[in-house]
C-alpha cells in the first residue's frame, strides 16, 4: 500500500507563490506516475497537474496552465507543485495522487490508485 503524505499548504494572498510537496512511502513507487488534484468547497475535484515516473512527461489543467509547475525530486518518490501568481479561485484542498502508469485519461480521477490526505491552500483576495 503506497502512502502519499502532502505538505505546503497554507494562506497566501493573491499573486503570491506557493510550493506543495508530496512524498510517497516506499521506494518502489518511485517508479509511480503522480500528480495533483484539488477541490474546492461546493465543486467537483478537478486535475490539476501529472508527470510521468521519470519527470518526462507533464500534463496540467487548462486553468494552471503557465502558472502551475510541477516536477519530481531527484529522489524520485517526491514530487512538487510551484504554484505562482495564485488568484482566490486556486483555493481549494489540494490532493496528490500516484498510480503505477501515466493513463492516457490522465484527467480523470479514476485513474489514481493512491491518494493522499490533501492539504488546504487558501488564497485571500
Amino acid at each position: 500500500q503506497v502512502q502519499l503524505v502532502e505538505s505546503g499548504g497554507g494562506l497566501v494572498r493573491t499573486g503570491d507563490s506557493l510550493r506543495l510537496s508530496c512524498t510517497t512511502s516506499e521506494r518502489a513507487s518511485s517508479k509511480y506516475a503522480m500528480g495533483w488534484f484539488r477541490q474546492a468547497p461546493g465543486k467537483q475535484r478537478e486535475f490539476v497537474a501529472a508527470i510521468s515516473w521519470n519527470g518526462v512527461v507533464t500534463y496540467y489543467g487548462d486553468s494552471v496552465k503557465g502558472r502551475f509547475t510541477i516536477s519530481r525530486g531527484n529522489a524520485l518518490n517526491t514530487i512538487y507543485l510551484l504554484m505562482n501568481s495564485l488568484k482566490p479561485e486556486d483555493t481549494a484542498i489540494y490532493y496528490c495522487v500516484a498510480d503505477s502508469i501515466l493513463a492516457g485519461n490522465y484527467k480523470s480521477a479514476m485513474e489514481y490508485d493512491y491518494w493522499g490526505q490533501g492539504t488546504r491552500v487558501t488564497v485571500s483576495p
